[in-house]
C-alpha cells in the first residue's frame, strides 16, 4: 500500500449550540417557543464518540410560532440522523446520494429558500440549522445524531458542546459516558459558564476504565438573578482526557467483529529534524499578517533543538534565501536566524513555485553533499496568504512541479493565512507530499496558532511506520501504512475480523528510529475483548463497525484530493456506498428532511466542504446569533457577530448587563474554564472586586498607578509601591524555587509599562503570559489565549485560575501565594502585578520583587522629615519616600492611597 500523509492530530472538538429564538422584550413574561426539555447524551466509546442531542418544545402562544433548531457539530463529524416527532407523527430525514436529492435542492433554490441547512462557522464546526411552524399548543421533539472518531492532539482527547438554550429550560441536562479499555490517566472539565454557584449542578464520576459527567442545573441555577429569568448557561462544556499506555505503545480493542488498533508509543526521542521555513512576504501579507508571522517565526526558532537544520526562504516576487545552505540550530545561528526573521517586510508578488523548488534545491543540496544526518526527518512548511501571481501562476502545473522535485523524499506541510489563498490547492499541494493543509485564521491569535501548528510536528518519534496483521485474521484493513509519527498524536488501524479468524490477533508494528528498525508487538484475545463492550450503559450497539466505516470514509475523502481523475471515479463510488450503507452524511451523500403537509416540501442537508469562500465573512472568533422580530410574533436567526467585537461598546455593571447598541439584541458569552480537580478548602475564588459602580470623581493627572504594590508580611508600614526606573531586557521578578513558581517579565522604559509578564509553575508543566492584548495559558505544550475581562474559571490539580469580568486573573492555590494579573486601564495603563498571602513564600524566594520577602529592615524615619525612610534589603539600602499613588487594586480609575514609595 503506498505510504500516506504522517498522523499528525489536529484539535477535534465536538461542539452543540442549540438556539430556539424567543421574543427579547423586556415586557416578555413567558417565551411563546418554551423549551421545556433539552438533554444532551454523547457515549465515547474507545475514542468513537456518538451524540444525540434532543429538544423538546411546546408553543404556548395562541398563534403558529415558528421554532429553530440549531446544532453546532463539529466540521470532522457526519450527522447520522434527524427526526421531528409533531403532534405523535415523525418526520424524518432521509439520506440519499447527492444526485437522487438534486431534484428537491433544485425546487428548494427555486422557491427562494436555503437549501443547505449546514454550513461552516467559526474555526472548527458546522451549523445545523431547521425551521418548523408549530400550532397553538402544538408540541415538537427535535432530535439530532452526529458522531466521530476523536483525534488525539498534543497528548489528549478533547470532546466540546456549546450549549445556549437563551431561555430557562424545566429539564436541561447533560451525560457524557466516556468507556477505555485501556483505561483513563487524565480526566478535566472545562466550561465557559460555570461559576462557584453553577457548579453543585456538576458532577463526575470515574474508575479505572470509565467516566461519567453530568451537568443537570434546577431552573433556580439556571437564572442569573432571583430577579431575572434569563440564564447563565450559555457557552463551552469541555471534556478533555487521555488514556493510559503499554510498553508496546498499541492497544487492540474488539467489538462485534470489528477491531481498532490504536499505536502511540511513550519514551522514544524525538528525531532530529531538517527543517526550511518558506515565508510569503508578498504585498498582501503587509501589517498584522506579517508582524504575527514574524512574532510566530521567532517562537518557533527558539524551540529548535540543537540536532536541528534549518534555513529561511522568503518570497514575494523575488525569492531570497537566509543562508545558502541548511544551517545547524546551534544558539548562534538562532539568534542570527530571529534577526533576519526580525527584519522580514512584505511588498510585492506571490512566486510561490519558485520558492518552493528553491526549498527542495536547499534540501537536495545537503543531501547530496551528506550534510542530512542519518536518520533525520526533512520539512518543509509553506505559509502563503494568497495564489500565486508571479512566475508559474497555473496551480496544477505547480503541485506537479513541486512533486516532481520533492520526490517522495521529504514531507510538505501547508498554511493558508486567511481566506485569499485557494484552500484546494494547499491541500493537494500537501497531501501529495506526504503533509497536511492547516489554515490560519486572521484574528489576534494567529501568532498562536502558527506556533500550535509548529508543535504538532516538532517532535518526529518514527518514520515509514507500517502495521501487519496475519492475513487469515482480518480483512478490509483501513490504511495501514504510514510516513511520520509525531509525539502526542496517535495512529489509528481499523478492520474486519474474519469469520475463521484465530483466537487470538495478533499485530506487529515496525517503523524506523535514528536508522534502527524497531518492531512493537501486541497481541488481543478476541473473546475478552468481546466481553469488554457489553456494557450498554457507555457504548452503543455495533459502535466498531460504525467507526471501522467513519475513518475509511474520511481516509476515502482525503485520497480523492490527490488522487487521478482515472481513480477518483473508485474512489468516490466505494466511499459513497459505505456513507449510503451506514447513513452518514458526507460530501458526496445529502439528507433530504421532510415536514408537514402545508409547509416547505423538504429540505436538504449537504456537508459543506472546505473553500475559499465559505467564511469570509464569518468571525473567527466565538460565534454569537442575535434574533429580532419577523413579522407578527416571528422570531428566527438574522445573523452573527463575533463577541470580540463588542467588548469595545459592551459593559458590565455588578452582573447587570447594559449594552450601548440599541435594538439588536446582542447576547455574547465569555470563557469559563472547570477542571474535575477540587477547588481550594472553601471551594471560593478570594479575588478582587472590581465591578464598576457609577462614575468616580477624576483624579489629578499625575497620580499615576506604580507598576508594583507589595503587601509586606510582619511589617507596622502599610503597603510598598515599586516604580522602574532602570530596566534592561527581561526581569526575574519572583522566583520561589520551594513553591515552583517563577515570575518574569519584560519592563519598557520609554513606554513606562509591561510588554508581558509571565507566570511559570514548574511542577504543573504550566504557564501565563500576560501580555496587554490577551492572556496565554500553556500547559503540555498546548496553548489558549484568553482576551482580557473574558471570564475565566479553570480548576486543575494544585491550581485555581479565575479571571472576572473586570479583567483580574487570579492564580491561587491552598499552599501558594496568590498571585494576580490586571490590564489596568486607568492612569497609567498597563500590566499590574498582584499579591496576596504572602506570608507563603519560603525562605528561599527571590527577584526584584522577591527581595523584598527576605529578610528586610526598615529604618527609623528621618527626625527633620517622616515622609523618608530606608529600607534596607539583603545589604542594599532603598530610600523610601511616603507618595500618593493610585491603587490598582480598586475600581478604575482607581483610590488614592498613600504609600511608602521605591525606585528601582
Amino acid at each position: 500500500m503506498n505510504t500516506q500523509a504522517p498522523v499528525c492530530a489536529c484539535g477535534i472538538v465536538l461542539v452543540l449550540l442549540l438556539l430556539l429564538t424567543v421574543p427579547r422584550t423586556a415586557t416578555a413574561q413567558k417565551n411563546d417557543i418554551d423549551i421545556y426539555s433539552l438533554t444532551v447524551d454523547s457515549k465515547v466509546s474507545s475514542r468513537f464518540a456518538h451524540t444525540v442531542v434532543t429538544s423538546r418544545v411546546v408553543n404556548r402562544a395562541d398563534t403558529a410560532q415558528e421554532a429553530t433548531f440549531q446544532v453546532e457539530l463539529p466540521k470532522k463529524a457526519f450527522i447520522t440522523n434527524f427526526s421531528m416527532i409533531i403532534d405523535g407523527v415523525t418526520y424524518p430525514g432521509n439520506i440519499k446520494e447527492k444526485a437522487a436529492a438534486q431534484k428537491q435542492y433544485s425546487e428548494a433554490v427555486a422557491r427562494g429558500e436555503s437549501a443547505g441547512l449546514v454550513k461552516a462557522t467559526g474555526r472548527k464546526m458546522e451549523q445545523f440549522q431547521v425551521s418548523v411552524s408549530v400550532a397553538p399548543a402544538a408540541k415538537v421533539t427535535f432530535e439530532l445524531v452526529y458522531e466521530e472518531l476523536l483525534k488525539r492532539h498534543l497528548g489528549v482527547y478533547e470532546l466540546l458542546l456549546k450549549v445556549r438554550p437563551q431561555q430557562l429550560v424545566k429539564h436541561l441536562q447533560m451525560d457524557i459516558h466516556i468507556f477505555e479499555p485501556q483505561g483513563i490517566s487524565v480526566l478535566e472539565t472545562e466550561s465557559t459558564f460555570l461559576t462557584n454557584e453553577l457548579a453543585g449542578a456538576l458532577t463526575t464520576s470515574q474508575n479505572k476504565t470509565k467516566a461519567h459527567i453530568r451537568f443537570k442545573p434546577t431552573l433556580s441555577q439556571q437564572q442569573k438573578s432571583p430577579e431575572q429569568q434569563d440564564t447563565v448557561v450559555d457557552g463551552n462544556f469541555i471534556v478533555r482526557y487521555d488514556v493510559n499506555r503499554t510498553i508496546s505503545g498499541g492497544s487492540i480493542q474488539i467489538e462485534n467483529g470489528y477491531f481498532v488498533h490504536y499505536f502511540a508509543p511513550e519514551g522514544l526521542p524525538s528525531i532530529p529534524k531538517n527543517v526550511i521555513f518558506v515565508i510569503d512576504k508578498s504585498g498582501s501579507m503587509q501589517g498584522k499578517k506579517i508582524q504575527q508571522t514574524r512574532e510566530a517565526l521567532i517562537k518557533i526558532l527558539d524551540d529548535l533543538s540543537p540536532k536541528d537544520q534549518f534555513n529561511l526562504v522568503s518570497f514575494s516576487r523575488e525569492i531570497t534565501q537566509w543562508k545558502p545552505s541548511l544551517m545547524p540550530a546551534s544558539e548562534e545561528n538562532v539568534e542570527k536566524a530571529k534577526s533576519y526573521t526580525s527584519s522580514i517586510q512584505a511588498h510585492g508578488g506571490t512566486n510561490i513555485n519558485g520558492a518552493m523548488l528553491m526549498a527542495v534545491q536547499l534540501l537536495d543540496k545537503a543531501n547530496q553533499e551528506e550534510l542530512l544526518p542519518s536518520g533525520s526527518v526533512s520539512l518543509i512548511i509553506l505559509l502563503t496568504d494568497g495564489d500565486p501571481t508571479v512566475g508559474e501562476t497555473n496551480p496544477k502545473e505547480i503541485q506537479k512541479n513541486v512533486q516532481g522535485a520533492i520526490g517522495g523524499q521529504y514531507s510538505l506541510f501547508c498554511l493558508g493565512f486567511g481566506f485569499d489563498v485557494s484552500y484546494a490547492f494547499l491541500e493537494k499541494l500537501a497531501l501529495d507530499n506526504g503533509g497536511l493543509a492547516r489554515r490560519i485564521y486572521e484574528d489576534s491569535d494567529s501568532a498562536l496558532q502558527l506556533q500550535d501548528f509548529y508543535q504538532e510536528v516538532a517532535n518526529p518519534l518514527l518514520t515509514a511506520v507500517a502495521f501487519e496483521y496475519p492475513s487469515n485474521a482480518v480483512e478490509e484493513v483501513t490504511q495501514d501504512n504510514f510516513r511520520l509519527l509525531f509525539k502526542g498524536s496517535e495512529m489509528v488501524v481499523a478492520g474486519k475480523l474474519r469469520d475463521q479468524s484465530p483466537d487470538v490477533l495478533s499485530a506487529k508494528v515496525s517503523g524506523q528510529l535514528l536508522m534502527q528498525n524497531i518492531t512493537f508487538q501486541t497481541e488481543a484475545e478476541v473473546a475478552e475483548q468481546e466481553k469488554e463492550f457489553q456494557s450498554p450503559k457507555y457504548i452503543f450497539h455495533n459502535f466498531m463497525e460504525r467507526l471501522w466505516a467513519y475513518l475509511t470514509i474520511q481516509q476515502l475523502l482525503e485520497q480523492i484530493v490527490s488522487a487521478s481523475d482515472a481513480e477518483k471515479q473508485a474512489l468516490e463510488t466505494r466511499a459513497l456506498g459505505l456513507s449510503l450503507n451506514y447513513s452518514f452524511v458526507t460530501p458526496l451523500t445529502s439528507m433530504v428532511v421532510t415536514k408537514p403537509e402545508g409547509q416547505e416540501e423538504s429540505q436538504v442537508v449537504e456537508k459543506p466542504v472546505e473553500d475559499e469562500n465559505i467564511h469570509r465573512d464569518i468571525p473567527s472568533g466565538h460565534d454569537v446569533f442575535r434574533s429580532q422580530a419577523m413579522g407578527n410574533r416571528k422570531f428566527r436567526i438574522t445573523g452573527s457577530i463575533s463577541a470580540e467585537s463588542w467588548y469595545t461598546s459592551r459593559g458590565r455593571l455588578r452582573g447587570q448587563v447594559y449594552d450601548m447598541t440599541p435594538d439588536l439584541g446582542v447576547d455574547f458569552f465569555v470563557p469559563f474554564l472547570l477542571s474535575s480537580a477540587p477547588s481550594g478548602p472553601d471551594g471560593v475564588s478570594h479575588g478582587v472586586d472590581l465591578g464598576i459602580e457609577g462614575t468616580s470623581p477624576a483624579l489629578p493627572a499625575s497620580i499615576q498607578a506604580p507598576p508594583f504594590i507589595l503587601p509586606l508580611p510582619g511589617q507596622s508600614v502599610d503597603r510598598l509601591c515599586v516604580d522602574i526606573k532602570h530596566s534592561q531586557g527581561p526581569m526575574t521578578l519572583l522566583s520561589d524555587p520551594d513553591q515552583g513558581v517563577e515570575v518574569t517579565g519584560q519592563y519598557e522604559m520609554e513606554k513606562a509599562r509591561f510588554s508581558w509578564i509571565e507566570v511559570t509553575f514548574k511542577n504543573l508543566q504550566l504557564q501565563v503570559r500576560a501580555s496587554p492584548e490577551h492572556v496565554v495559558v500553556t500547559r503540555n505544550r498546548r496553548s489558549s489565549v484568553y482576551k482580557w475581562k473574558e471570564t475565566l474559571f479553570s480548576v486543575m490539580p494544585g491550581l485555581k485560575m479565575t479571571m472576572d469580568e473586570a479583567g483580574l486573573l487570579l492564580l491561587s492555590s491552598p499552599d501558594r501565594v496568590t498571585i494576580g494579573l490586571l490590564f489596568w486601564d486607568g492612569p497609567g495603563q498597563g500590566l499590574r502585578l498582584l499579591l496576596q498571602d504572602t506570608g507563603r513564600f519560603s525562605s528561599h524566594v527571590s527577584g526584584t520583587l522577591g527581595q523584598f520577602y527576605q529578610d528586610v529592615l526598615w529604618e527609623p524615619p528621618a527626625a527633620d522629615d517622616d515622609s523618608k525612610r530606608t529600607l534596607r534589603v539583603q545589604g542594599h539600602d532603598h530610600s523610601a519616600t511616603r507618595k500618593l499613588k493610585l491603587d490598582y487594586q480598586e475600581t478604575a480609575p482607581g483610590a488614592e492611597i498613600s504609600c511608602w514609595s521605591v525606585e528601582l
